[in-house]
């Protein structure tokens, strides 16, 4: 699947530093309400395989990462999200809300202080303030259709009614649509309105190099109220991240071990988002090469198998699967087919986090 991702923050907050980071300062789609820019997924999984199966080339998965440049901040006044914005907005399928905790006085924050909860209170309510713009919109138009309709069209209607008066009132009690337990047909009547606060969202707090020794406390403290169902919080310094990104992995590895970084921030950022999307990887490898496919946990290897072409979809016959612990055990395919390990399966199987996949069609 296309994993889009939206960088939202208010303006000063360094959002665009984390985009020129996450996608190394190469944005290849540009308007004017948003840059746009690809990421390689980390997966070290791949490195093992590029050295056991000596590819001819080793894909990763990658994600788009879409730096919004209008600001939304003044949502709380209008209520309403300019057309566009809400365009680009509905379209993410989550979002990185940056909040500034970094000191810079030639950049002074636009709220005058540093306050990381009250901007990300200040986001999470802007976001809320759309979304209860669009019920009240479609509110209206109910009540409207509801005068001349018929049975059982005016049962719909107030199915819907129902159904989104119980998302207004949560909304009003500060409680987003990502954290409601929705039934499956509650979820399917709101889905085409691509509710802003139903997507997963990772909070991004941009420190300064001088917090970096503080930085897990702080994402420790920050997580116990921030770490709810599809929402995280990670701590990163943008500024550091984003010139890291312009070096080669062995001097950036050198310098983070100067700076204590275990885990370089970006890798972890794109992991998050994955892992909030209820994402999984899978590989395949043909024509001498190794690539790594995101698909959405549960996925059937017949719908798998569309994610790579139509045709490999429409013309399934069965699936040759290994795990990756299996064949790290076997250290090759040629021991795993001996050992029985390769296996066949069907349009039904569910792909796992890691299996090794060659799909067989026919056209």
């Amino acid at each position: 699947m296309s994993v889009n991702i939206g960088i939202i923050g208010l303006a000063k907050s360094g959002k665009t530093t984390i985009f020129d980071a996450l996608t190394r300062g190469k944005a290849h789609t540009e308007s004017p309400a948003a840059h746009i820019g690809i990421a390689k997924v980390p997966d070290a999984r791949l490195k093992v395989l590029d050295g056991m199966l000596q590819p001819k080339r080793v894909v990763p998965a990658e994600a788009s990462y879409i730096d919004i440049d209008a600001s939304i901040k003044g949502l709380d006044k209008e209520k309403v999200i300019s057309g566009e914005l809400l365009t680009q907005l509905s379209n993410v399928d989550a979002l990185i809300n940056v909040a500034r905790s970094f000191t810079d006085e030639s950049i002074p924050h636009i709220e005058g202080s540093l306050d990381v909860e009250r901007d990300i209170a200040t986001i999470d309510l802007e976001l809320a303030f759309s979304d209860l713009a669009i019920i009240e919109r479609r509110l209206e138009r109910i009540e409207v259709s509801l005068k001349g309709a018929k049975q059982p069209e005016r049962q719909g209607f107030l199915h819907e009614q129902e159904r989104l008066m119980k998302i207004k009132n949560n909304l009003e009690k500060d409680i987003p649509v990502r954290e409601l337990r929705l039934t499956t047909d509650e979820a399917k009547t709101i889905a085409n309105y691509q509710f802003l606060t139903a997507k997963p969202v990772l909070v991004v707090v941009n420190i300064g190099e001088e917090q970096l020794p503080q930085a897990a406390s702080l994402e420790t403290e920050l997580n116990l109220h921030y770490s709810r169902p599809k929402c995280r919080l990670i701590t990163l310094c943008g500024k550091l991240e984003m010139e890291l990104a312009q070096l080669d992995n062995e001097a950036a590895e050198t310098f983070r071990a100067e700076f204590g970084i275990a885990e370089s921030g970006l890798d972890r950022t794109i992991k998050l988002s994955y892992e909030l999307l209820g994402l999984i990887s899978f590989f395949t490898i043909v024509s001498g090469e190794v690539k790594a496919w995101s698909i959405q946990n549960g996925t059937s290897a017949l719908k798998a198998a569309g994610k790579i072409h139509s045709d490999m979809e429409r013309g399934f016959i069965r699936a040759e699967v290994i795990s990756y612990d299996d064949l790290m055990k076997c250290g090759n395919l040629s021991e795993a087919r001996k050992k029985g390990l390769l296996r066949l399966e069907g349009k039904d199987y569910i792909v796992q986090d890691g299996d090794l996949i060659t799909f067989l069609f026919n056209v």
